[in-house]
């Protein structure tokens, strides 16, 4: 896939990559109380990066993530089943959610927390991988 060189394609891929990150952080911390958490947030945050890759192509995109999709999915798994462990450590069922109150920032941290990033990771390297394996078949396709 070539760069689009499309003025308006890559100005609001600069301008609304910031912002679908930011909503998706907020999707993912709401998601305990209300609708959201780390699936659909994991996708707002991957289209905010497929729109960037349409922009300015996938080594832009490699140059600004700088770590590989793969690693999001391994990392995002392993904190999924790190979750589990504090409920095992205190003898309790197996993913009862703990909490922890931070009051130096009046914020409470929770097992389902940790799970939900673990899923917004997941989900986000899922969809990057697929999308850059597409846009590896793609230029592949237009060597021959």
């Amino acid at each position: 896939m070539v760069r689009s060189g499309t003025l308006i394609l890559n100005v609001a891929a600069r301008l609304l990559l910031p912002l679908q990150l930011m909503f998706s952080l907020f999707l993912l911390l709401r998601g305990h109380d209300e609708p959201g958490g780390g699936f659909i947030a994991g996708l707002v945050a991957a289209g905010g990066f497929a729109l960037y890759l349409f922009a300015y192509g996938r080594r832009a995109l490699g140059a600004m993530i700088k770590v590989s999709p793969r690693d999001l999915v391994g990392g995002g798994l392993l904190l999924g089943v790190a979750s589990t462990l504090p409920a095992w450590w205190h003898g309790q069922p197996f993913f009862t959610a703990q909490w922890w109150a931070l009051p130096v920032i009046d914020f409470k941290a929770s097992t389902p927390l940790i799970f939900d990033i673990g899923v917004y990771l997941v989900v986000l390297g899922s969809v990057l991988t697929a999308i850059t394996a597409l846009v590896k078949t793609d230029q592949a396709d237009d060597e021959r």
